[in-house]
C-alpha cells in the first residue's frame, strides 16, 4: 500500500470515513503518521469548541466576580475557585459517572456520556474558569484615567463597557489568554484517558500513539509524531492570537506594543 492509498484510506478515519479496520501489522511510518495526523482532528475539535465557547463564559464570570452584588460575586469566585482548584482529570472522571447516573434516570442524556460532548462540556468549563481569572485580573487592571476619561466623554453602562473596558480587557488579559488557549489545545490529549470512550476506536491523536507504541513495543516513532503535531497547532495558535493582538493594540505606538511570547505553565 502507497503512502497516497494510506491517506486515502486513514487521512479521516477518526470522523468514521475510510477504511474502518486498524492496521494489525507491518507498521509504516506513513500510518503512524496519517492516523495520528486524523486522530488530531478530534483535539482540533475540542479545544476549538471549547475556547470559542468559553471565551464569552469566561467574560460573564469575570465581570460576576468584579460585580458589587455579593451572590453574583460569590457565585462566581467559587465557580473559578472549583475547576481551578481541581485536577482536569478529575473533572473528567466525575463528569461521566455524573452524565452516566443521569442517562440511566432519562435517555435524553445519553449523548452526554459520549466523548463529544462529555469531554467537550468539562474542558468548555475548565477553560472558562481559568479565562475568567485572567480576565477579572486584567478587568482590575484597567486605567483608572480611561474609565475617567469615558465618563467625561459621557460614556455609561453598556456603550462604556462595549468601548471602553472590554477592549482595554482584552488587550492587558491576551497574552496570558494565549497562554491558556495553547494549554487547552494539549489538554485535550487528557480526553483518551479519562472515562469517556472512544466510539468504533475513533479516538484522538493520543489513541492512535498510544495503540501504534502498544502494538510495536516502539514509543520513541509514535510519540515525536505526536509531539510534532502539538507543536505545528502551537505555532498556528500563536499566529492566529498574535493577530488578534496586533489588532488589539493598532492604536499604540510600535515601541509600547506588548509583544506575543510562549510561557508554558510547567505546573497547574
Amino acid at each position: 500500500m502507497s503512502c497516497w492509498e494510506t491517506i486515502a484510506d486513514y487521512g479521516l478515519r477518526s470522523i468514521g470515513i475510510g477504511e474502518r479496520l486498524l492496521p494489525r501489522d507491518n507498521f509504516t511510518l506513513c500510518q503512524q503518521v496519517v492516523l495520528i495526523g486524523s486522530g488530531l482532528i478530534w483535539n482540533i475539535y475540542f479545544g476549538t469548541l471549547a475556547l470559542i465557547s468559553g471565551f464569552f463564559l469566561a467574560t460573564a464570570v469575570a465581570l460576576g466576580k468584579a460585580s458589587r452584588l455579593k451572590p453574583v460575586q460569590k457565585l462566581s469566585a467559587w465557580f473559578i475557585f472549583v475547576f481551578r482548584g481541581s485536577p482536569l482529570f478529575i473533572q473528567f472522571f466525575f463528569a461521566y459517572f455524573l452524565f452516566l447516573s443521569l442517562k440511566s434516570v432519562s435517555p435524553i442524556f445519553d449523548p452526554f456520556t459520549a466523548a463529544w460532548l462529555g469531554a467537550l462540556i468539562v474542558l468548555f468549563l475548565n477553560t472558562a474558569a481559568y479565562s475568567g481569572e485572567i480576565f477579572y485580573g486584567a478587568l482590575q487592571s484597567v486605567p483608572r484615567g480611561d474609565l475617567e476619561a469615558a465618563d467625561a466623554y459621557g460614556f455609561a453602562g453598556w456603550t462604556k463597557f462595549r468601548r471602553i473596558t472590554w477592549p482595554t480587557m482584552l488587550r492587558l488579559a491576551w497574552p496570558a489568554y494565549t497562554n491558556e488557549a495553547i494549554f487547552l489545545f494539549h489538554a485535550t490529549t487528557l480526553v483518551y484517558f479519562s472515562g469517556f470512550p472512544a466510539w468504533q476506536q475513533r479516538g484522538d491523536a493520543l489513541y492512535y500513539a498510544s495503540y501504534f507504541a502498544d502494538k510495536t513495543f516502539n514509543p520513541f516513532v509514535p510519540y515525536p509524531i505526536l509531539a510534532g503535531y502539538f507543536i505545528l497547532l502551537t505555532l498556528i495558535v500563536i499566529g492566529l492570537f498574535g493577530l488578534v493582538n496586533r489588532n488589539l493594540n493598532r492604536h499604540l505606538p510600535q515601541a509600547s506594543r506588548a509583544r506575543m511570547t510562549f510561557r508554558p505553565t510547567l505546573l497547574r
